[in-house]
């Protein structure tokens, strides 16, 4: 399955420079936040399969108009042609707004999916917003990421960690995918393509 994930700075090459033929051998588009709901409506009345996405912290706009023919998946496992995605948006939380948590909040988050966690078996894919830990976050509060993140792969061990936030412009050396125990981790800023096994491939 091949997965499309964006997130935080509309891609010219998809929006501005647009044709179907950019998408005709995607799968699956995950939508890691702080995206134009219009952008996201434009490429779902394009795209033959479905767009998933959680709240970036620029994504009030999303309460009054949410973006067409998308789904959110905030704290929930949505399963895609067997494969879990849990979703989990927002950032940490640096001032008054929708969407921003503290490490206490997004634990609390995380402890409430006991049972659909118990009930999938764990998850395939982490989509989240905001990066891990100490993995390709920030010093600064606004762009540090989550503590609950790294324990959640720890624990369940998913073959990819899909995040934004963290924008590849800030720092031309901060890596497009890396590595955490057995997770893939990708930062999905504008646009980033990877391919996901089906899951009779991975029951091999």
């Amino acid at each position: 399955m091949n997965i499309l994930a964006i997130s935080d700075t509309e891609s010219r090459y998809l929006w501005d420079d647009f044709s179907k033929e950019k998408l005709a051998k995607v799968d699956l588009i995950l939508s890691c936040g702080d995206l134009s709901p219009l952008y996201l409506s434009f490429l779902a009345t394009f795209f033959h399969g479905p767009i998933l996405y959680v709240h970036g912290n620029h994504d009030g706009v999303y309460e009054v108009s949410p973006p067409y023919g998308c789904i959110c998946v905030e704290d929930q496992i949505y399963v895609h042609q067997g494969i879990r995605i849990l979703g989990l948006g927002g950032s940490m939380r640096y001032k008054e707004g929708p969407h921003q948590y503290t490490q206490a909040q997004m634990n609390h988050r995380i402890r409430r999916l006991w049972f659909s966690l118990k009930r999938h078996k764990g998850f395939d894919i982490l989509l989240t917003h905001a990066p891990a830990y100490h993995l390709n976050d920030e010093e600064n509060l606004p762009h540090q990421g989550f503590q609950g993140f790294l324990k959640l792969m720890e624990r369940y061990e998913p073959s990819y960690f899909v995040h934004g936030h963290v924008h590849l412009t800030y720092n031309y050396r901060a890596p497009r995918t890396c590595s955490y125990e057995k997770t893939t981790v990708v930062n999905a800023y504008e646009r980033a393509l990877f391919e996901f096994p089906n899951p009779l491939e991975r029951s091999i």
